[in-house]
């Protein structure tokens, strides 16, 4: 069997340990590692233990500075714990041998999924598909309350389905459930092992979609064909997304941003999978429309997906803004900016569901953006300033996006349906509420530190004792 070779440093010399290429991280307990290294781990602790118990009796009580060390300790351990790539401490993992790419999130699982997990998914789904979902979900399911936590994956499927049937495309559109069923497989499966634009997150922007359409009943306002465009857009809309956003892409030079000459790379490849998807016959839920439908349909899917892109929002809301003291619609113009509209709002709507479903999500959101800025550093490219984990908190990662995009951009939809002021508006004041007191918490924590690092005294200037190292070196040990 193939080994993981983990490399790293002690005292400036070249070290390195063995463990099993399919072993994950996790199972690397801390005493192989320390007899891999050299170390005696139990006789550490009791001498540290002895001179803690010694301070303790000489001091008669414990310093403040013997607390500090602990707490940066902890703060070490944590760091340890949560952060990927180890390139601060000189480590890094020799992976080259594996079978599989590693996920860059996740070590536990492939980034792609593998075809047992897709094919138990498919089977599951099919098994609960004929299942009748009972019309508490189905009234549930129109809320933007609903709780995506609750729900597996192939669960998730059925309640796609249930929202292509209740909006009636079963019939208008003359999609067979076979093949409707083989779509919605299809996307599972082209969605990655992330921890953010995930499947659960596709299923969220479309189920807020589908909110968004029955809380201002759109039905009455647009045609089939525009609806069937923003649900299938908001399914489709983060197709293959491997954790890295276009700044990444672009200053990485990645294959997409080169194919796409550095122009929206991954929303242009969302929608390349999608019409990939859509190109076989047995997945293709437009199969039966007319050419001027599909070209119809193709063409408002891809300016939607596209309206995804961040580097878009202004320009798309300036739009919308412009619009909006006229809003026709039966103006094509003014439909396809507010399908743009509608899609944005779906994409980024965490903050209006309630805290304990949206809470989850801004962890994950975290963790994807916190592992692309170590990727970052590691490879010597220029650093997400949001991204950064030595700089953002979780407060501050939400008050200026709450303030300054999710309320212009909520608020501008609301003045166009004002029934939404209390379904995504009054949430999304209660999370900026939220985050500001937390911001405000962690700001008196972080005073109340240097207010105790200022009455720690200094430390005696007598020199610390010298103990041998594994290895016959010597290092000076200071409590």
């Amino acid at each position: 069997m193939a080994n993981k070779i983990i490399y790293f440093t002690v005292s400036g010399r070249p070290e390195q340990a063995e463990f099993p290429i399919d072993c994950p991280a996790q199972d690397v307990k801390d005493s192989d590692l320390a007899v891999a290294l050299g170390f005696d781990l139990s006789s550490m602790e009791k001498r540290l233990q002895s001179l803690e118990k010694r301070i303790l009796t000489e001091a008669a009580e414990t310093p403040a500075i013997v607390y500090e060390m602990k707490r940066q300790v902890e703060s070490f351990r944590e760091k340890l714990e949560s952060v990927e790539h180890l390139s601060w401490l000189g480590l890094f993992k020799d992976m080259s041998e594996g079978t599989h790419k590693p996920s860059p999130f996740y070590h536990k699982r492939t980034l792609r999924k593998t075809r047992e997990e897709c094919e138990h998914v498919r089977e599951k789904f099919l098994q609960m598909s004929s299942l009748e979902v009972s019309e508490e979900v189905r009234q549930f399911l129109k809320t933007p309350t609903f709780d995506n936590w609750q729900w597996e994956d192939a669960e998730i499927m059925v309640l796609l389905q249930v929202m292509y049937t209740d909006l009636d495309f079963i019939s208008t559109f003359n999609i067979e459930l076979d093949v409707l069923q083989q779509f919605l497989y299809e996307v599972y499966r082209r969605y990655n092992n992330i921890p953010f634009h995930n499947f659960k997150h596709c299923f969220c922007v479309t189920q807020m979609m589908y909110g968004l359409i029955w809380l201002t009943d759109l039905r009455s306002k647009i045609d089939s064909i525009d609806l069937l465009i923003m649900l299938t857009s908001a399914i489709c809309h983060d197709l293959d997304h491997t954790g890295y956003n276009n700044a990444y892409q672009i200053n990485a030079r990645t294959e997409l941003a080169l194919r796409y000459n550095d122009i929206s790379p991954l929303e242009n490849h969302h929608c390349a999978v999608a019409f990939e998807i859509l190109e076989k016959s047995e997945s293709n839920i437009f199969r039966n429309l007319p050419t001027e439908q599909y070209k119809r349909i193709r063409e408002g899917i891809i300016k939607c997906i596209l309206a995804t892109d961040m580097t878009k929002h202004t320009e798309i809301l300036n739009k919308f803004k412009a619009i909006l003291p006229v809003f026709d619609f039966s103006n094509k113009d003014h439909r396809d900016v507010l399908k743009m509209i509608m899609i944005k709002v779906s994409d980024i709507s965490n903050e209006a569901r309630p805290m304990d479903v949206a809470e989850p999500w801004l962890d994950c959101l975290l963790q994807e953006f916190f592992n692309q800025s170590d990727m970052e550093k590691l490879e010597g490219l220029p650093v997400t300033p949001f991204m950064d984990r030595d700089k953002v908190t979780k407060p501050s990662s939400q008050t200026g996006f709450i303030r300054f995009v999710l309320f212009p951009l909520f608020i501008e939809l609301a003045n166009l349906f004002p029934c939404l002021e209390q379904h995504i508006i009054d949430p999304v004041r209660k999370a900026l509420g939220y985050y500001t007191e937390m911001e405000k918490a962690l700001e008196r924590e972080k005073q109340n530190r240097a207010q105790s690092d200022k009455v720690v005294k200094p430390s005696t200037s007598k020199e610390p004792e010298a103990h041998p190292e594994p290895g016959g070196t010597t290092k000076p040990v200071n409590l």
